[in-house]
């Protein structure tokens, strides 16, 4: 199997590139840039040189980072990985990386950095260039430049702020370029990744998703021949999709246990519990936990102590529901690639934690965890479901946060305010399927917010709730842009939402993107 080595070097957009090398049908392997080494043996699960060397790979990316690669403590790899005989790419921190180990300068910018859409020129024949306008927009996100190119290398782009937005040095397989292609902000980002997977890598691009299903469901069944799982089945497509996959591996030694915290959809525990002990062979237990959390969140409105707590409650009743099951070996989650990025794991900035990331506390009386899709992307796992049979009506659910509507709840999570946003949520959700917009929009839901407002109801004035309605159109969950909803599907929803939603009198439309938003609210 053909495959690219991407190295990270801890940037927020790193496991976009595997995605962007993944969608030409080519594997993508990530391994931790600063971990390389030239000893015999590799240290902290790096790679060696030999390894490297050894490894079939027929490329190498170099992602982006926040740190400067002159300063102290940089993730660096041995100048030698630049020898090695395998074309190699660099992005942005990896562009820099690239002209710094092969004698180049790299400096903080002289004035302004530049961040966001930036037209570029490219001024030199290349083959990472092919097919690609003089002319067209990036996007950049860098406070420090190349300054002087290494010996052997010319500049192929430029930009107003940056002289070298792109260098290379052919004759030892060696691009680069300062923007990153990755992001569907780049225009031809995606055709610059197949000049370099297929013109520069010479890969044929054989590589699909049920390879992937099938190399998993034989490892699985052979690494867990004798043991039993206990998975965190919350009902959406990522928990459903490891479930079925873990089902054609093991079988009836998959424990399904669903949690039931009170902080559902409307009518969702229902629907999940039906659907999985109709269609499945497993195990399928439903927790009632209702009001331990409500216990545990009362008075409670910072973002990110409400998740841990609600992360924390997870993990004490599937520890509970463990001892009640006898011996269980291996606790399964749902995990994918934009949980791991956002709560910082391989050197990124921690934006929110997720409860379903970061191992197992030492107390747990499992012998490890197991998550099957945590190298994927929704779309992939999507993908993966269909594949597996699921139904287009679960694969296609929307998408739903580990901690459920605790998070769309703005501030201190009450019953109250769970019920107005389950009500006003199932509105929304239900115009936009008769409007037959429900696979136009990547993700759509309604927020309670902790404002309230002056209104006047049946000629009287009113003092309640706002409710914010959020939509995102995006492929990877990593960017993305707020959705142009018809202003009348709106109109639809607000009217709905303010006569059938006790203690709500106004609904307002959250046009932020993301950055600098992210898709949910806390």
């Amino acid at each position: 199997m053909e495959k690219i080595l991407v190295l990270d070097f801890g940037g927020q957009y790193n496991q976009l590139i595997a995605r962007r090398v993944r969608e030409q049908h080519v594997y993508a392997e990530i391994r931790a840039g600063g971990k390389i080494t030239a000893d015999a043996k590799s240290k902290d699960g790096g790679l060696t040189l030999d390894e490297i060397r050894n490894g079939g790979y027929k490329g190498m990316i170099f992602t982006g980072g926040p740190n400067s690669v002159y300063a102290d403590g940089s993730p660096r790899c041995p100048t030698a990985v630049l020898d090695l005989g395998i074309p190699i790419l660099g992005i942005c921190y990896g562009a820099q990386l690239i002209a710094y180990l092969a004698g180049g300068q790299v400096n903080p910018n002289e004035t302004v950095s530049e961040y966001g859409h930036t037209p570029f020129t490219v001024t030199a024949g290349s083959q990472l260039f092919t097919d690609i306008p003089e002319q067209s927009i990036c996007w950049m996100s860098h406070g420090d430049s190349i300054t002087e190119l290494p010996y052997g290398f010319t500049t192929t782009a430029h930009s107003a702020g940056c002289p070298v937005a792109a260098l290379e040095n052919p004759a030892r397989g060696l691009f680069a370029v300062q923007f990153h292609p990755e992001v569907k902000n780049t225009e031809h980002g995606a055709q610059i990744f197949r000049n370099f997977l297929f013109n520069i890598c010479g890969c044929k691009g054989d590589w699909v998703l049920d390879d992937f299903v099938a190399h998993s469901i034989a490892q699985y069944r052979q690494e867990l021949e004798g043991k039993r799982v206990l998975l965190a089945l919350s009902g959406g497509v990522d928990s459903a999709v490891t479930a079925a996959l873990l089902s054609r591996a093991i079988g009836s030694k998959l424990v399904c246990v669903f949690v039931d915290h009170g902080l559902m959809r409307k009518d969702e525990g229902d629907e999940i519990e039906q659907y999985f002990t109709q269609n499945f062979d497993l195990q399928f237990i439903r927790v009632n936990a209702r009001e331990r959390y409500l216990k545990r969140l009362k008075e409670v409105s910072e973002p990110e102590r409400k998740r841990k707590i609600i992360g924390e409650a997870f993990i004490r009743v599937f520890e509970e529901e463990a001892k009640k099951l006898g011996q269980i070996n291996v606790l399964a989650q749902g995990t994918i690639y934009p949980d791991v990025i956002e709560s910082g794991v391989g050197g990124a900035a921690v934006i929110k934690s997720h409860h379903n990331v970061g191992g197992l506390p030492e107390h747990l009386k499992f012998d490890s965890i197991l998550e099957p899709l945590r190298n994927l992307f929704k779309d992939e796992v999507r993908q993966i479901g269909l594949t597996l049979g699921l139904p287009k009506e679960l694969v296609w659910r929307q998408p739903f946060p580990g901690p459920g509507l605790g998070i769309r709840c703005i501030g201190e999570v009450t019953w109250e305010k769970l019920e107005i946003v389950r009500k006003a949520d199932a509105i929304f959700r239900d115009e936009v399927c008769r409007a037959g917009m429900e696979f136009e929009l990547s993700q759509y839901f309604a927020v309670v917010t902790d404002v309230q407002s002056v209104g006047v109801m049946g000629d009287s004035r009113s003092y309640d709730r706002m409710v914010a309605l959020r939509s995102i159109d995006t492929d990877d969950f990593m960017t993305g842009n707020w959705s142009r909803v018809p202003y009348e599907l709106l109109a639809k929803v607000s009217s709905r939402i303010i006569n059938e939603v006790k203690g709500v009198n106004r609904v307002v439309y959250d046009i932020t993107s993301k950055p600098p938003g992210t898709v949910e609210w806390e």
